[in-house]
């Protein structure tokens, strides 16, 4: 017969590998991305993007589950892509234009931003086309799949995913045409990401009249996802911020929704005198919701040498929007935290405490 001694040893090593197991699950992220330059100015809604841990590139339009030692893909809408609707790119050359943290540079200028997305180019994106268009002020290009952190801040909105959920949006995107539709208004890069958010959430993200008027755009995105994850504890929200590399661009602005871009800008009074009453609810519309706190006051900050806390179980991560961290020497089963600590016989003392 076995000891109570080595019968509470077998338990608490169940209990970790069980943790270890559900802890385990896909991390997928809804990235928000600040307005930059004069188009940014303009429109200052920003972008959005989807980054999925367990779901890899096998091309730049065509998606596989990821192998060992992959940090997963960035997929989002594009204009300007060679007719393609959505475009899947590494997550480190998505944000920096490079395949190895260690070669991301702490300052750039423009001769430095220039040489590592054409570098890209060359040895990733030529089944893309060998005429794709570096874009404009105010069409994109192939510029803005590689290298985004040179051009703005961005917000990871980080949540839970199944491995079932995954698959099948593989499966969505492979078998369905990738052909462009892009619309500023109506099929934007926000409508991508309201699509893929419903297909692991169903029916929880749609257009609404206020604050943007029928429109889609980032912030209102992440404003819904907090809002679902604050009604669904299970999807574990966190927050991260992506910081925006010096040197080659000024630094990007906030994003805003439609009702708060015309009320805080020159825009309000064109629409004052063409119609009050509208502008009158967009500056309701925006007292209500438009100030609503997106992201934590110190969010985690994440540089290209710990991009690996995105994928990090979000039960054991610091983050004012999600629970309480651990200790990370611990696990939690049951409502029982236990500590593990070193003996000579390797398995330690057993340590219980009721949370």
């Amino acid at each position: 017969m076995i000891s109570i001694r080595q019968f509470m040893i077998h338990l608490v090593a169940l209990a970790a590998l069980d943790s270890c197991c559900a802890s385990a699950r896909p991390q997928s992220a809804l990235l928000l991305e600040e307005p930059y330059g004069f188009f940014g100015a303009i429109n200052p809604t920003g972008h959005n993007a989807i980054y999925l841990e367990r779901i890899c590139a096998e091309t730049p339009v065509r998606l596989r589950r990821c192998q060992a030692g992959e940090m997963g893909t960035v997929i989002a809408r594009y204009e300007g892509i060679d007719g393609y609707d959505w475009v899947a790119i590494p997550l480190l050359p998505y944000l920096y234009s490079v395949e190895n943290a260690a070669d991301v540079p702490t300052r750039v200028d423009r001769e430095t931003v220039l040489r590592l997305r054409s570098l890209y180019r060359e040895q990733h994106l030529q089944k893309l086309g060998i005429d794709l268009r570096p874009g404009n002020l105010f069409h994109g290009g192939w510029t803005q799949l590689v290298g985004v952190a040179y051009e703005r801040r961005t917000y990871a909105f980080r949540f839970e995913t199944t491995p079932e959920q995954d698959d099948a949006l593989i499966a969505r995107l492979n078998a369905g045409p990738n052909t462009t539709h892009f619309d500023l208004l109506f099929n934007n890069c926000a409508d991508f990401a309201r699509q893929i958010l419903n297909n692991y959430f169903p029916r929880n993200f749609n257009r609404s009249i206020f604050p943007d008027a029928g429109m889609t755009t980032p912030k209102q995105i992440a404003y819904k996802l907090t809002r679902y994850a604050q009604k669904h504890p299970e999807t574990q929200l966190a927050v991260f911020e992506i910081p925006q590399i010096p040197g080659y661009r000024r630094s990007s602005h906030s994003n805003k929704s439609i009702d708060e871009s015309i009320v805080t800008s020159v825009y309000a009074v064109p629409v004052a005198l063409m119609n009050p009453y509208l502008a009158g609810g967009l500056f309701v519309d925006y007292l209500i919701r438009g100030r609503h706190r997106l992201v934590p006051k110190h969010p985690q900050v994440l540089g290209p040498e710990n991009l690996a806390a995105l994928t990090a179980p979000a039960a054991f991560h610091e983050n004012a929007a999600s629970a309480e961290t651990q200790d990370s020497g611990a696990v939690p089963f049951v409502g029982l935290t236990v500590s593990l600590q070193g003996t000579q016989t390797g398995l330690g003392e057993i340590k219980g405490a009721h949370e």
